[in-house]
């Protein structure tokens, strides 16, 4: 089988995960459940809401 054009190659994500808010271990504990079930899609939604979850001291 032949392409067009060549496969897009994505780049590698190194960032670190994010930490969650101090005092807060719900969302932590929702991104370890998905991840133990190899739900990637949700494990990502978690890390959003991770870096999104207000902070002791911000605005909510």
């Amino acid at each position: 089988m032949t392409y067009a054009q060549p496969p897009v190659e994505l780049p590698l994500r190194t960032a670190p995960d994010p930490v969650p808010a101090a005092g807060c271990g719900v969302c932590a504990a929702q991104r370890r459940d998905a991840r133990h079930r190899r739900d990637h899609s949700t494990a990502s939604d978690c890390n959003v809401e991770l870096r999104n979850h207000p902070h002791s001291g911000e605005a909510t």
